[in-house]
């Protein structure tokens, strides 16, 4: 053994490093193929349940586990339970495709809402957003998605057709689409823009360009062009 590790320093630091990364990927292979696994079952689940979660690795998986288990256990189970509750109790508005827990939604039933404007967004996210700006009264339209031809994304994936039968049964004179400013966004405009004007529904596209408070310096090429486009006159 101790003739084995000298040959391996005689190697030098980094073929030596290589040679122990071997040995330890090694070392888990045997373990995950024998069924013997460094945490006890119950950790290696919930950091499985971890891991499912969007930019969530096994390293930030282990140490939520273990933050988990040091929770007191009321508390643990009322997470649980908010889990349970958002999955069950939460659905999506008929009309719009809000994420609420009545349908239609607290947005489509509001009266004093402008009926005639409706604002075309990516996302549920995207409606709390605008929300938070207290300026716009208008209604609002969720596609769930964007066109992609890449991942085979189509007019029928998205909620698309439920909003030309919302421009068909209502009284709508605008419609602003606020998709994300990605290629994907831009196309799902472009389509949107040409299915809708036809009907004589004026449409147009949330601004975009500069943030305030940015410096032009640190801008890229795309965002100054939009913004030079979206130029307005100083009253």
């Amino acid at each position: 053994m101790i003739e084995t590790c000298n040959s391996i320093l005689k190697m030098g630091f980094q073929d030596g490093s290589r040679f122990f990364t071997f040995l330890f990927n090694d070392f888990l292979l045997f373990k995950e193929r024998n069924g013997i696994y460094l945490y006890p079952e119950p950790i290696t689940k919930l950091m499985d349940s971890y891991m499912k979660l969007p930019g969530i690795g096994a390293k930030t998986a282990a140490r939520l586990a273990f933050f988990t288990i040091n929770m007191k256990e009321d508390d643990v189970t009322d997470f649980a339970k908010a889990l349970i509750s958002a999955k069950r109790d939460l659905n999506y508005c008929s009309i719009c495709g809000h994420i609420t827990q009545d349908d239609p939604c607290s947005i489509c039933q509001d009266k004093s809402r402008d009926r005639s404007i409706i604002l075309v967004v990516e996302d549920p996210k995207d409606v709390i957003s605008l929300e938070k700006m207290r300026e716009y009264h208008g209604l609002y339209h969720i596609l769930h998605g964007v066109l992609s031809p890449i991942e085979g994304t189509g007019p029928e994936d998205i909620n698309i057709p439920s909003l030309i039968r919302r421009l068909q049964s209502e009284e709508v004179k605008e419609v602003i689409i606020a998709t994300n400013a990605t290629a994907e966004g831009e196309a799902t405009a472009m389509y949107l823009s040409r299915l809708i004007r036809p009907a004589g529904i004026k449409v147009t596209r949330l601004a975009h360009g500069l943030s305030v408070g940015s410096d032009i310096e640190y801008a890229d090429e795309i965002t100054l062009l939009k913004a030079v486009e979206g130029r307005r006159e100083i009253e």
